[in-house]
């Protein structure tokens, strides 16, 4: 019961696993405290203001220089220059701050205790000489965590085998020893830190009152230049306010950082009670000390890490927890799930959506495997399902039924998706791999029984299997529409014929010159009474009862019309296409796909059809007989989706398609998901070595571009880039980027 609870606590502890809570927890805290700072420290900022009245920074070395002497001439106490000056610029430029600081004789400058290589030189960031020989030196470099944030930083650091104090430390005048670190203390509010605008200063706008027998610190605080940093629970600031908080905590006092042992010893002493009396009352009155204690040391600036306590304190309480559930037969006596019994029993969920996933080929896998290897198995479906959600109580039925409910709000659409993309990769049991194959199902919330709710879950998880679909509501309301859904394929039909049907277009951006080089054609279906129906809907409908043809001819005949007439406006203009995967039987596709490019007059070079990876690899062979036909004409082929399914490389280098589009799954979550960013950085680079383009979808923000560009991935589409959009719109984006260009 308590071992390897403790056991666990500590390596949590020694690894710092639970960096990301700690780190909540001491913001939530400082919030509570949150208080100004003393007020001896005075940042002069240059900010958006000082920007627009002088001009763009770097600014003139002279201008630096009657910064430093106005400060001075205002009777400042020291003036601390979180600027680096290790380059020159122009002689007299450089001689005039030269002059400014030997005549204060209080200016600390900033070295960025770095080593680099620059041509055979080590670079440790050292200012000038003519700057360093009139001022004390203090170092910048700090640390920072997964959030871009300092939370510590040293007293001192050795700079080129010379021991230099940090600037925080020189600001505060305090020493320490090389090599030892202090905490932040961010309940200091740095929106009460005196500030003086750089623009003022320079302008003579300051009273001496302001800065007289103050430390005086100068930085830049503005987006446009850079140097933005997470400050806990503030938001970003530029980096000065780290130095100057630090220098602020200096001044209240020495700090004591305890780390992680003395809250893990009372989580200790509270579990040996809890698990001799079986009574969780005891944990929950530690959990509660070992919560508040930080919030009453660190006010003595003593500081405390409490996630490997709570980790300890929840752990027993899970285990106390499960062995009582289990004595009421509320649990799977295979793995020590709660069981269906328990879900029935649990009224907790009464209100909340209510999610099941059936493993359909459960009883085919459990016969190959004995007691040991189903429960291996079954930990690791549950290890996937609760991936980022450790406290989602998952209920297991037989015959590979598990369920859970969900909170209210839950983006079903995204989150199963998610979980449903976990499965691409084999379930590993001993040596072996084991393919599950799942679908989920999601009753949103009723009256009945949760036995009932259940039932119609797994009903839509059923037709999600059948519908080749990853997940599926049981929406009761949608019978009433059964008449609508019956008739959909005729009325889909007659709205091609009267024009409720049109094509959108999503812009694709050239990541290397910026420029939109072309689009994909999108089919929308606008019905006069019922509004915009889902492509998902209407598409998947036409697929399944073999009605996709007339309307991928409709999307071809629009969408090379309208690539045709954007070239004859002299724009270099492509145009993609999705091509269905029962289109892979057609053997009079190449033949149709020709008469609509001579019909609109559009190289074959310009249309590119897109066919999903799933589609692609598993096409017979004559399918790859029909594409490279598509090749011959000219027309480029794209594997879509890439990603989503199981191509092999042989596989790829059998398909004979220019392109290949990383799935938006992988796009969207490459930032914060280390195993989807090395999918899409090897794709790139296998894509590239067998001479195709790639095209990243689900760009949505300017940071995953700019990735996607050091990735050297050639294509971009996505919200960032442009949403779909009407001819008229992709046009009007064309000529004006036409003109851009020109002008």
């Amino acid at each position: 019961m308590l071992l390897w609870p403790v056991l666990a606590a500590i390596v949590f502890g020694l690894i710092g696993f639970g960096e990301v809570l700690e780190d909540a927890l001491r913001i939530a805290r400082d919030g509570v405290r949150s208080h100004a700072v003393s007020g001896d420290i005075v940042l002069v900022d240059v900010d958006d203001a000082s920007l627009r009245e002088v001009g763009s920074w770097p600014w003139a070395r002279s201008k630096q220089a009657k910064i430093v002497s106005e400060i001075d001439r205002l009777g400042a106490k020291k003036i601390v220059m979180d600027i680096l000056y290790a380059n020159p610029s122009s002689p007299a430029e450089d001689a005039a701050l030269a002059r400014a600081i030997s005549r204060s004789g209080k200016v600390i400058l900033a070295v960025q205790n770095r080593v680099g290589d620059q041509g055979g030189k080590q670079d440790t960031g050292m200012p000038l000489s003519m700057f360093a020989k009139h001022a004390k030196l203090a170092a910048i470099s700090v640390s920072y965590n997964w959030q871009n944030s300092a939370w510590r930083v040293p007293y001192a650091a050795d700079v080129g085998g010379r021991a230099l104090p940090s600037l925080a430390a020189s600001a505060a005048g305090v020493s320490g020893p090389l090599g030892s670190e202090f905490l932040i203390d961010y309940a200091l509010d740095p929106n009460s830190v005196p500030r003086i605008s750089a623009a003022d200063l320079l302008s003579g706008r300051v009273e001496r009152s302001q800065i007289a027998g103050k430390t005086v610190m100068v930085g830049t605080n503005s987006t446009r230049i850079g140097d933005q940093y997470f400050i806990p629970g503030r938001g970003k600031r530029g980096g000065v306010f780290i130095h100057l908080l630090a220098a602020e905590t200096l001044k209240k006092g020495a700090s004591h950082d305890l780390g992680w042992v003395p809250a893990l010893l009372i989580a200790l002493g509270a579990t040996v009670v809890a698990v001799r009396k079986r009574r969780h009352s005891v944990l929950a009155v530690a959990a509660g000390v070992i919560f508040v204690l930080p919030l009453a040391t660190e006010s003595l600036r003593i500081w405390i890490d409490i996630t490997p306590a709570l980790f300890l304190v929840g752990t027993v309480a899970a285990r106390l927890g499960w062995m009582q559930s289990r004595s009421k037969g509320l649990v799977n006596s295979l793995t020590g799930l709660p069981n269906l019994a328990a879900l029935a029993a649990d009224s907790s969920g009464k209100d909340l959506p209510l999610v099941a996933v059936r493993v359909h080929n459960y009883a085919e896998i459990a016969s190959t495997l004995d007691a040991a290897g189903e429960r291996q198995f079954i930990e690791q479906i549950v290890a996937r399902l609760t991936l980022g959600q450790e406290n989602r109580r998952i209920y297991q039925g037989d015959e590979g039924i598990f369920a859970w409910f969900a909170p209210k709000g839950t983006p079903f659409a995204s989150h199963l998706d998610a979980l449903h993309a976990l499965f691409r990769s084999p379930v590993r049991v001993g040596g072996t791999s084991i393919d599950a194959v799942l679908s989920f199902g999601v009753e949103l919330g009723s009256s009945r029984s949760p036995t009932s709710r259940l039932g119609s879950a797994l009903v839509a998880a059923d037709d999600a299997d059948t519908e080749s679909l990853k997940w599926k509501f049981h929406d009761p309301a949608r019978l009433e529409d059964v008449p609508w859904r019956l008739s959909l394929l005729s009325q889909l039909d007659k709205a091609i014929e009267n024009g409720e049907v049109w094509l959108a277009y999503q812009p694709k951006l050239d990541l290397a010159t910026r420029r939109t080089i072309g689009a994909e054609a999108l089919a929308r279906w606008t019905h006069p009474e019922k509004g915009p129906i889902s492509p998902v809907e209407f598409i998947s409908a036409a697929e399944q009862h073999d009605r996709i043809e007339p309307l991928t001819d409709f999307v071809l005949d629009k969408a090379v019309e309208a690539a045709a007439n954007i070239g004859k406006r002299g724009i270099e203009f492509e145009i993609a296409v999705n091509l269905s995967a029962r289109m892979l039987t057609d053997r009079r596709l190449p033949a149709r796909v020709a008469a609509v490019l001579d019909k609109h007059g559009l190289e074959p070079g310009k249309l590119t059809l897109e066919l999903t990876e799933t589609a692609a690899v598993s096409g017979t062979g004559y399918g790859i007989e029909l594409l490279a036909g598509l090749r011959e004409l000219g027309v480029k082929i794209a594997i879509d989706d890439y990603g989503t399914g199981l191509s092999t490389l042989e596989y790829l280098k059998k398909i004979p398609a220019s392109e290949i589009k990383i799935d938006q799954s992988f796009v969207k979550s490459m930032r914060d998901n280390r195993s989807d960013l090395i999918m899409v950085q090897s794709t790139i680079a296998l894509a590239h070595s067998l001479g195709r383009t790639v095209v990243a979808e689900g760009v949505e923000d300017p940071q995953s571009l700019e990735q996607l560009t050091m990735l050297k991935c050639d294509i971009a589409q996505g919200f960032i880039v442009g949403r779909p959009m009407s001819y008229e719109e992709i046009v009007r984006r064309l000529l004006v980027e036409r003109r851009r260009t020109a002008a």
